[in-house]
């Protein structure tokens, strides 16, 4: 096994394929996330997708786990449940001695998987290790279909925000302060960030928070982060009715512009 030093990215990234590539029924291996929008940092996690045959998503789990326990202990596996792509298969793996940071999160998908999770415009520009029948290719998005969908997003942000945003100020009126709090950034923040994700980074619409320092106008990130810090109860008053002003607004802006 080796040292805390010598455990890298790339080694573990390495002794997958040397583990993975023989295998008649994997297809391809590929890194994205933060590799995948030049954004790599000491702090980034190993996000790698494998594709296998149908049948053999439980073997390709053993085959990974054992080539990682080659390299040192697995601390910790995380299995994901309920995701909402077909065919997909994700766990979290931590090994013993490496950075916190370095978590490999992969997502083992059948061949017949409609999502590769390839569409550069949503993902990025995926690194492959290999990719042996060079058939393993994102799906075309369908522009029409996502500018249906941001219109019918759109559509329910506004019907959601009218209907339920007033809950803030019902608990700010009871002296919940918790709860209102707790509303206030899931409904009205999240509204505001939703409405500036369509306008801004449509192709990550659904991404919620995630890339968000990344994707928005600068000084968009720091007026949304001004609303995000409340001290007080008075400042969540104020800023509440602030944020309740500005999805207003940049709802009124999109719905003109779309």
């Amino acid at each position: 096994m080796l040292s805390k030093e010598k455990l890298t990215r790339n080694t573990m990234i390495k002794t997958l394929i040397d583990a993975l590539e023989p295998l008649d029924y994997v297809h391809a291996f590929y890194e994205g996330g933060a590799i995948a929008f030049n954004r790599l940092d000491k702090w980034s996690d190993i996000d790698l997708y494998l594709v296998v045959d149908d049948d053999k998503i439980d073997d390709a789990f053993v085959v990974v786990e054992t080539a990682l326990k080659s390299l040192s202990p697995i601390e910790q596996k995380y299995e994901v449940q309920q995701l909402p792509w077909p065919g997909v298969s994700q766990a979290f793996y931590k090994l013993k001695g490496t950075s916190d940071y370095l978590l490999i999160d992969l997502a083992v998908l059948k061949l017949s998987a409609p999502e590769k999770f390839l569409e550069p415009r949503v993902h990025g520009e995926a690194t492959f290790s290999f990719n042996k029948s060079g058939n393993v290719k994102a799906a075309t998005l369908d522009t029409d279909a996502l500018a249906k969908t941001l219109d019918n997003r759109l559509a329910r942000l506004k019907d959601r925000f009218d209907m339920f945003n007033i809950f803030v100020q019902k608990e700010i009126n009871r002296g919940n302060f918790i709860e209102a709090l707790s509303l206030y950034y899931t409904l009205t923040l999240g509204s505001v960030v939703d409405a500036l994700r369509i306008k801004y980074s449509p192709f990550h619409h659904d991404f919620k928070t995630r890339y968000i320092q990344y994707e928005l106008p600068q000084k968009i990130t720091k007026k949304l982060e001004g609303l995000y810090f409340v001290r007080d109860e008075k400042d969540l008053v104020e800023k509440y009715r602030k944020a309740t002003e500005w999805f207003n607004e940049i709802l009124k802006e999109t719905e003109g512009e779309r």
